[in-house]
């Protein structure tokens, strides 16, 4: 590896490192996404004929599996990344997503091989489930330890943008096909396709991982007697930053599945909007934070990590009941716009620079481990519940209790805040290189 003065990446492999580690990112969250933008296609085609609730309630229940495999994934792939390498973590990560993928597209219905289609399903959601709780931790830290100092908040956020992108392009796929496609053969084959554009895709980014440079803090950690990476040495060793992980995770993530997963639905139900206005609302102020996470992002490269986490604990805390009980009188899509946006900008705080804090928290040789588990667990428990938290407190008719609820983990990960040192002028990433 061609290197420069104290050790970083020419800035011509740095760049070809960004953007391998961040396609590969975009194409695993497309094929997670769409799995549940084309469940209403395929639901009929893996279970049995009868109330279509039901079948998307199988649906459902295998796409939680799929989410509880996470910790799992992270925990697997967390070790192999920080024994075997970033770029070999990587690659794996993308092998599995592009098997479950490919499955998924060619496995038949239930009318042809009875219950090893939903067998199949499930066998293929596994393996993505490992697959992007994998992804995590080994893009993060490559993404971390291949920017240069000056610009690791800049580069390790686009982990966020690629993370958005891919969501936004599975919705476009949907609706492409169903602009150009017959119903019926929508229902029937053509749900088919965007699966098989997820592995076509996969397969791509696999060479073009393969291709990567290992990153030069993994290289260093392996010229060291360092202890192994694994969950009992995490624990034994580094209690305090995968406790401080957690914490800083658990009210962020929760921010980020209120304001943008669950929002839209929150625009219909309880603002009273059609989907189609929400949709819309939503579709553009998803674009807009996206591109604002490389500006908050080269933004901690000047003011520090720890500001920009408490900013957004903070104005969380101050805002996001008001932000709710705003959007519930809101009859403007303009003033929903607004508001949805403010909120948007507030997390940002948090989700632009999030990868690179936890990082910089941990030494290389159980790096990409102490990023990607304690992360997966706040996940599960607080973001991947959080939809159904909301609606579980609605249909109580206990709906602003949710509200309460975001702004007392935001509260709790703002102690973490306010605690944890400014990753930035410690980052244990620049004490691997000396």
């Amino acid at each position: 590896m061609t290197t420069q003065a104290g050790g970083t990446t020419q800035p011509r492999n740095r760049i070809f490192a960004i953007f391998g580690g961040s396609a590969g990112n975009l194409v695993e969250w497309y094929d997670w996404y769409v799995y549940s933008a084309f469940a209403l296609y395929f639901a009929p085609i893996f279970f049995p004929a009868g109330d279509r609730t039901a079948q998307l309630l199988n649906t459902g229940a295998i796409f939680a599996v799929g989410f509880l495999m996470r910790p799992i994934g992270a925990w697997i792939m967390g070790v192999y990344a920080d024994r075997r390498g970033r770029k070999a973590g990587l690659t794996l990560s993308i092998t599995l997503m592009c098997a479950g993928s490919m499955l998924i597209a060619v496995t038949p219905g239930y009318d042809s091989i009875g219950y090893g289609a939903p067998a199949l399903l499930v066998l293929a959601r596994l393996m993505q489930g490992l697959s992007i709780g994998g992804e995590y931790g080994a893009s993060a830290t490559y993404l971390s330890e291949m920017a240069s100092s000056r610009h690791r908040g800049f580069f390790s956020s686009f982990q966020y943008v690629t993370l958005i992108m891919g969501q936004q392009v599975a919705l476009a796929v949907l609706l492409i096909l169903q602009a150009v496609m017959d119903k019926d053969d929508l229902h029937a084959w053509g749900w088919r396709i965007p699966f098989a554009i997820g592995g076509v895709l996969a397969i791509s980014v696999y060479y073009l991982r393969r291709r990567l440079a290992e990153t030069e803090s993994f290289e260093h950690a392996q010229a060291k007697d360092q202890p192994k990476s694994g969950m009992f040495a995490l624990v034994k060793l580094y209690p305090g930053q995968a406790a401080l992980v957690l914490a800083l995770t658990a009210g962020g993530t929760l921010a980020f599945y209120a304001y943008s997963i669950y929002m839209q639905k929150f625009l219909v139900n309880t603002a009273g909007f059609s989907i189609e206005t929400a949709t819309l609302i939503m579709a553009a102020a998803l674009f807009l934070y996206m591109l604002m996470q490389p500006l908050f992002g080269a933004l901690s490269d000047i003011v520090g990590r720890k500001p920009m986490m408490v900013g957004f604990g903070i104005a969380g805390v101050l805002c996001t009941v008001w932000i709710f009980r705003s959007l519930e009188t809101a009859r403007s899509p303009l003033e929903a716009f607004g508001l949805v946006m403010l909120s948007l900008i507030i997390v940002s705080g948090y989700t632009s620079i999030n990868a690179v804090v936890k990082a910089e928290l941990f030494p290389a040789h159980i790096r990409a481990l102490g990023v990607a588990l304690p992360y997966a667990v706040a996940n599960a428990l607080f973001g991947g519940t959080a939809e159904y938290v909301a609606l579980f407190l609605k249909n109580k008719g206990m709906e602003p209790a949710f509200y309460w609820y975001v702004t007392g983990m935001i509260g709790v990960s703002l102690i973490a805040y306010l605690w944890m040192r400014d990753t930035r002028r410690h980052s244990l990433i620049d004490r691997d290189l000396g």
